[in-house]
């Protein structure tokens, strides 16, 4: 089992701190800016910052389905939101660029083994960074 990952970036017109305060905010913001990849999304405890707790299916593929439920931490310029359920870990994070911020969603879990790992590792990134990407424009729309 070999790591993946995924990451995407975007350039916000929006001060650092009010970009990590929106990423931050599972209540109001987060629901707005996900894709359709996205269904079922409710927060289970807190809503803002760390230790918010928040549930949601991500229909990655039609096959590939997975059920997160992300503990959120923040540090400094990063939120990381960990998967209960299993290795899979986001982590945003924010930098000042210019006069506005930029944001980088990466995306890692450890990977299927043998043949089946091997595809994975090739194809399951390029799919998730579309998505991220997606959801990235989504925040920058709502930043603006």
């Amino acid at each position: 089992m070999g790591q993946v990952s995924a990451s995407s970036s975007i350039t916000v017109d929006a001060d650092p701190k009010r970009a990590l305060e929106a990423i931050a905010d599972y209540e109001t913001v987060r629901p707005r800016i996900l894709s359709s990849h996205y269904r079922d999304y409710k927060v289970v405890e807190g809503g803002k910052g760390a230790g918010t707790v928040a549930e949601w299916t991500l229909q990655a593929t039609e096959k590939r389905v997975r059920n997160v439920h992300a503990v959120v931490s923040v540090a400094d310029s990063i939120v990381t939101e960990r998967d209960s359920n299993s290795t899979m870990v986001n982590t945003w994070t924010v930098t000042p660029e210019g006069a506005g911020a930029q944001i980088t969603l990466r995306t890692t879990w450890k990977g299927a083994g043998g043949i089946s790992g091997i595809f994975e590792g090739i194809f399951a990134p390029l799919g998730l960074k579309k998505i991220q990407a997606e959801v990235l424009e989504n925040l920058k729309r709502e930043l603006a």
